[in-house]
């Protein structure tokens, strides 16, 4: 679970192929139980099904859809583990009785945090719905929990603090050193700063704590009008106020936030953060099954906890990949993102022994971890049968003639185990295979009872190719000094062009300036200079084109 993935699909599905007890915290933004098609964001067809699916009854059907999704999410999270469910008032009530308590027992309910996601809109008669629930489980007593403070504004401080340390200029307020109650029938008596003090209430601390809490600090008591003493407590050292479950004073995304991309129901990064905080440490797996904008997985990244997300839409998974690359810097975590189907080009030309790796284990197999040594083998089965991986077409005889060599030579018994128990010795995977591979490996199974599999690259992965893509432009003048230019993308793809995705000042790293055009369509416009734009085009199944387009500006405009 140390690997950072994004994964498109069902998570139904996909939590199913996840292993038990192998999460430490699981944050949920599921669709809320409107029935509204203002529900439906980004319209693409894996939202669409979804949304149909939820919805073809009524709460019922709502809440078995939501319940069988929540039980694997119990199965996969560690003993230790929580989950933070956030709803509104349409099904919270059904969501918490038929659905967590159920599920996590009564028991482990946590906490329901009270979330002001805003401010109202004044409603002609009745009350505004200004807030959200989030419903926090564990799943056993003995769960990940860590003490997080509200910091106070300035005014707050100064309220909390009114005092000022003339020796330091410290903000400070002060706290009694007597016992509420009466714990002795004697006085105790106490040095400080040099004065015999007593009391019958006894001290909250010893005289050994006050020396060395003076030796720290010689300002550390603040001696009152009638002679007791109080110790400080400053305002530059208070941690905060320790957080409750009314969370008002995080924000919504407004519509002029840097935070913002675009997606109507996108949570603030604050509140993540938070609950990331709370209830999880470094190293720990966080996982979002409706991961929508990416706000849980980018904050995960930020706070070096490792992370998966899931989604049905791409346009979410596309989208949350772009938000990822904008964050991503040396110290970063590699991290994946798993299609429906995977763009040719980008697989038969990856980097060797990376791809070899990822095959062997799309495969299901295990990879080898050394790249010499190995007999030209890249991998083997759970029953240890060799894999050899091509990256390439159309595999010749003297591929088949080298590899039953290798076999060979790699492990004999086991060879002649495999041989007769009718077993294949190995197996090849390549994108394809020639007439004369396929010719030589049907003659070894004939002729010498020797079985030797040929995989093809789709057969394990689906392939598809990534649409094609070209950007006219076109100059509509000077406006103020600035040479006003309209880029027009077109997109072509067998499966459906989703949106197009622009950066205008392009260095080698794609981080969009416009995240979500679904017409292809921009002007911008630019001083006298040099520019390289980026446009990418994603369609239907995720997959994407890239295209550059350098830009030189002066009294004309030229294209390279």
């Amino acid at each position: 679970m140390a690997i950072n993935k994004l994964i498109l699909g069902d998570c139904l599905e996909v939590l199913k192929t996840i292993d038990s007890e192998t999460v430490d915290l699981i944050y949920i933004d599921p669709p809320f139980f409107s029935n509204r098609t203002y529900e439906i964001i980004w319209g693409d067809t894996g939202e669409v099904r979804s949304f149909e699916d939820r919805f073809s009854g009524g709460i019922e059907h709502y809440i078995a859809w939501l319940k069988d999704r929540v039980l694997e999410m119990h199965r996969v999270l560690k003993p230790t583990g929580a989950i933070f469910v956030h709803c509104d008032w349409h099904a919270n009530a059904y969501i918490r009785v038929f659905i967590l308590d159920k599920i996590f027992g009564e028991s482990n309910f946590r906490s329901e945090v009270i979330w002001q996601r805003s401010l109202g809109h004044h409603l002609a008669k009745g009350l505004d719905f200004v807030i959200d629930t989030i419903f926090w489980y564990s799943k056993t007593a003995d769960y990940i929990f860590n003490d997080l403070y509200q910091k106070l504004t300035d005014e707050e401080l100064k309220l909390k603090f009114p005092l000022i340390e003339e020796e330091t200029g410290r903000r400070f307020n002060h706290q009694k050193l007597e016992k509420s109650a009466n714990h002795s029938s004697k006085n105790e008596v106490r040095i400080i700063q040099g004065r015999e003090v007593s009391t019958n209430l006894g001290w909250v601390w010893t005289q050994e704590t006050f020396d060395k809490r003076l030796q720290e600090n010689p300002n550390l008591i603040y001696w009152t009008e009638t002679g007791r003493p109080r110790y400080k407590i400053y305002a530059d050292s208070y941690e905060g106020r320790k957080i409750s479950n009314l969370w008002n004073d995080i924000v919504p995304i407004s519509s002029n936030s840097k935070e913002r991309i675009g997606y109507p129901t996108q949570k603030p990064e604050k509140l993540l953060e938070r609950i990331i905080k709370m209830a999880s440490n470094e190293g720990d797996t966080v996982l979002d099954a409706f991961v929508g904008g990416g706000t849980t997985v980018v904050v995960a990244d930020r706070l070096k906890r490792h992370w998966i997300g899931i989604d049905q839409s791409v346009q979410a998974i596309k989208v949350t990949e772009f938000r990822l690359n904008k964050e991503q810097n040396l110290f970063s975590k590699p991290f994946s993102v798993q299609l429906h189907k995977y763009d040719y080009d980008t697989l038969r030309y990856r980097e060797a022994f990376e791809f070899e790796t990822w095959i062997v284990q799309q495969f299901g197999g295990l990879a080898n971890s050394k790249q010499r040594g190995d007999l030209g083998l890249d991998g083997r089965t759970r029953e240890n049968q060799p894999i050899q991986v091509k990256r390439s077409e159309n595999i010749g005889r003297n591929v088949i003639d080298n590899f039953h060599s290798a076999v060979m030579r790699y492990d004999k018994a086991l060879y002649e185990k495999n041989k007769k128990e009718n077993k294949p010795v190995g197996f090849i995977i390549a994108f394809s295979f020639g007439r004369g591979a396929i010719q030589e490996v049907a003659r070894l199974k004939v002729e010498e009872q020797v079985i030797i599999e040929l995989v093809t690259v789709e057969s394990i992965i689906p392939i598809a190719k990534k649409p094609t893509l070209k950007v006219e432009i076109k100059d509509l003048g000077l406006q103020k000094d600035l040479r006003e230019i309209e880029f027009v993308a077109k997109g072509e793809s067998e499966n459906g062009i989703e949106f197009y995705a622009w950066q205008f000042d392009y260095k080698g790293n794609f981080i969009p300036e416009v995240l979500l055009d679904k017409q292809g369509k921009q002007t911008q416009k630019f001083k006298t200079g040099e520019y390289q734009i980026a446009v990418k085009v994603v369609d239907n199944e995720g997959l994407e084109s890239l295209e550059l387009i350098k830009l030189k500006i002066n009294g004309v405009v030229e294209r390279n």
